[in-house]
């Protein structure tokens, strides 16, 4: 685990350096090429100078190496290696640089292990296996000389058409606070610090449109947005922060004292450094117009509290340098920065290393441990959404004579990535460049799943494409089947080189292209359909839940994708997934989240209705599951933990998991309150018959909220509770809040603490 700097070093080299010095410690240099697109108007910036001429006064970050292209990892390792000594050999100070690489769904670097994107792991519901994840990813990354990876993403998702929500782990702040916080304690504790993002706001844009405009208020900012952040640093022990390109109420955050210091530092204590989205400083000047040049916009970000320009230093080397030598900038403002850069190095051991060993060499991104993780959160990822009892098709030994699996996704190896995946961020700009790793797709999975069925595969249309020639193989298939799999969903990329990912915003909500005619088509022949939804977005529906044989929602989910999937398809995998995010009504129904309050929840104030086709936190199996016993006190004092406790049964003859979710109502409050929220949740496995008593401590922080005044609080009064399988109510209870106003601080805890009792068999 990375311990925090307590040594006078930093101190003592900021009192040696000169201004370019200083200046060098806090951006970073990106090597790149023309083409190599993989940021957000990146081709508006004029190229740098080569990298030993931008690092001849020391260098902060090194942005990328391994992640910006193809490369061999021993090769570049010995490339990192020689120059990380030709820093600390041929500058003054010999401080060598920090790197940096995006992790969000693994190291994204050639033949990397890729997991399953982060809306997935909302899916698991599991936050001990995401720990284990992060673990191996930072192993991964600290192997390679990788210091920092640029996750996780904690901005909670407010409206699907946003093309981003598949690097979001779920709609609820405490699910993704909590799986969020176990990222950040798994990547952490192989000694690589991990970086939260994006703060704050950026999922709140105005029509789900990337780049848009915030218009939130300070309530949903703090109860909703803020959440997950404050768990992740306090609970997670994150060591950095990314602010969001954001701009809230006409504020960009890159020039928010309010949030940038106010925020994070004196409310939370952060001491950690706060870096820049990549351009976001200079994005002050040239996007949000609230700097008249680069050397005005990076005292903005200075002041604010940004620590380091990334990915490269376009406001903070030569026009800060002028802006300070004139007089427009206090260098104290830079000093403090610096200072913060070289209390990250410290802790990290960067003052210390000398690179004077041999680099690494072959080592292994992709280990049969990687893979066993990989294997088990897809697994768990996977959402039955519904089901009249054709799935699984393998059922008690039996399979099916023929299967047709039909669509897009059937036999796509891009489809089982997200967008910050390696193979869809990077490779697809090196189309001659095998992808270094191997991933079956879910029609090589099937086949091997379904070994007595004969199973054929016809795409039968593109992902996003008006084609409809392939629709009358696709019926000759299913016509002749006894059951059609048809794979439809989503391609990741950037910038509108996808349907989902960063740029790739959507102005509806139905399937991309004419997929929806394509099933529509095969539901036509008779056949049994199952509906495998492969996207990186929830999409609506509905029409599918009432029409398919069964519906099955997997959220891009990595390498073992395709034979997680099968496994749930043929039964070999019992499904555990719950949905992170609601499955929405059409695109007039959004945003929607499902913690909102009464106003407007009812049909008969709009003739637009707001219920989702299938609720947060809703996921079937092959077995069943009775909740009883729902048991609280009658009274607890507002300041402290509340214990809830349900006994679960497995009413079935499989064993199985399930997700057991405990939501609130605070029945009367000083402000309006959301009509459902997640207080707790644990996944239990059990056996045929099997009970087990879990017991969630809810502790005051959870149900605490803004009053009128921003003070977050516990208010006396009644409060409803219930427990099921998702947020509609099963077993309910009831207790009061009793005493006075309770004001939540920081140092309350965030965890909500989960007891298990030892499985007993249900005697009944």
């Amino acid at each position: 685990m990375t311990q925090h700097s307590t040594s006078t070093r930093p101190e003592e080299l900021l009192a040696q350096m000169t201004l370019e010095e200083k200046i060098g410690q806090v951006v970073g240099f990106w090597e790149k090429e023309d083409g190599e697109a993989v940021a957000p108007l990146q081709g508006a910036f004029a190229e740098v100078s080569g990298l030993d001429a931008f690092a001849r006064h020391g260098l902060g970050h090194l942005t990328r190496p391994y992640g910006t292209r193809p490369v061999d990892p021993d090769e570049r390792a010995a490339w990192l290696w020689r120059f990380q000594r030709r820093l600390v050999e041929e500058t003054r100070l010999g401080i060598p640089a920090l790197v940096h690489e995006e992790c969000l769904t693994g190291l994204s670097a050639w033949k990397a292990a890729t997991f399953p994107t982060p809306v997935a792991w909302g899916a698991s519901f599991d936050p001990a296996l995401v720990e284990e994840m992060g673990a191996l990813i930072g192993g991964s990354m600290r192997a390679l000389g990788i210091h920092q990876g640029l996750a996780p993403v904690l901005d909670v998702v407010r409206d699907p058409r946003w093309g981003r929500v598949e690097e979001c782990i779920a709609e609820d702040p405490y699910l993704v606070g909590s799986v969020g916080a176990s990222y950040v304690r798994g990547l952490q504790s192989a000694g690589v610090h991990a970086t939260l993002k994006h703060f704050v706001g950026y999922s709140a844009s105005q029509a789900g449109r990337n780049f848009a405009p915030v218009h939130v208020g300070p309530r949903e900012l703090a109860d909703v947005l803020l959440v997950p952040f404050e768990m992740a640093l306090l609970d997670g022990g994150a060591r950095s922060v990314m602010h969001a390109y954001t701009e809230i109420d006409g504020v960009p955050v890159a020039s928010d004292p309010t949030l940038l210091t106010g925020v994070l530092r004196e409310r939370w204590g952060f001491d950690g450094t706060v870096v820049a989205d990549y351009f976001g400083v200079a994005f002050l000047h040239l996007l949000h117009h609230v700097a008249g040049d680069l050397g005005e916009a990076a005292g903005l970000a200075l002041a604010a509290g940004v620590d380091i320009e990334l990915p490269t230093g376009d406001a903070f080397t030569g026009p800060l340098a002028r802006a300070i030598r004139d007089g427009r900038v206090d260098e104290a403002l830079l000093d403090r920065a610096v200072l913060r850069a070289l209390r990250q190095k410290d802790e990290l051991g960067l003052l210390d290393a000398r690179f004077d060993c041999a680099p690494p060499t072959s080592v292994d991104l992709d280990t049969p441990a990687h893979r066993d993780v990989a294997r088990r959160l897809a697994e768990e990822s996977v959402v039955l959404v519904s089901n009249d009892g054709t799935l699984p098709l393998g059922d008690r030994g039996e399979v099916p004579g023929r299967v047709a699996v039909i669509g897009p996704n059937a036999d796509s190896v891009d489809a089982l990535f997200g967008c910050y995946s390696f193979v869809n961020h990077v490779l697809e700009q090196h189309p001659d460049v095998p992808r270094g790793l191997v991933a079956p797709t879910l029609l090589d999975a099937l086949r091997a799943e379904l070994a007595g069925s004969e199973v054929v595969g016809v795409p039968g249309c593109a992902v996003d494409d008006d084609d409809r020639s392939g629709f009358a193989g696709a019926v000759a298939a299913a016509s002749g089947a006894d059951v059609a799999v048809v794979v439809v969903g989503d391609k990741a990329g950037l910038f509108g080189r996808g349907t989902s990912g960063e740029g790739c915003d959507r102005d509806d909500l139905e399937l991309p292209g004419v997929q929806r005619e394509l099933v529509e088509a095969v539901l036509g022949t008779g056949t049994p359909v199952v509906l495998v939804l492969v996207t990186g977005r929830p999409y609506a529906v509905g029409w599918a839940l009432e029409r398919c044989a069964a519906v099955v929602q997997a959220f891009f989910p990595g390498e073992e994708g395709g034979g997680a999937v099968a496994g749930v398809l043929s039964g070999r995998v019992n499904p555990s997934g719950h949905l992170p995010v609601s499955l929405p009504r059409p695109a007039g129904a959004q945003p929607y989240s499902y913690l909102h309050p009464a106003l407007g929840a009812g049909d008969e104030v709009s003739n637009l209705a707001t219920v989702p086709a299938a609720p947060f936190g809703h996921g079937l199996s092959y077995t069943t599951f009775a909740y009883d016993d729902l048991v609280v006190v009658p009274e607890s004092p507002t300041g402290c933990p509340l214990d809830v406790s349900v006994r679960v049964t497995n009413t079935g003859d499989r064993a199985g998991a399930d997700v057991v979710q405990l939501y609130g109502h605070d029945v009367v409050a000083s402000v309006t309150r959301p009509v459902a929220q997640l207080l707790g949740f644990a996944r239990v496995d059990l056996g045929p018959g099997e009970s087990v008593t879990v017991t969630l401590s809810v502790p005051p922080a959870r149900l605490a909220f803004s009053d009128r005044a921003l003070r977050r609080v516990v208010e006396p009064g009644d409060l409803e509770l219930w427990c099921g399988s998702s947020a509609d109510r099963v077993v309910e209870a009831r207790t009061t809040l009793v005493g006075v106003v309770h004001a939540v601080t920081p140092a309350d805890p965030r965890s909500t603490t989960v007891t298990l009792a030892a499985p007993v068999l249900d005697d009944a």
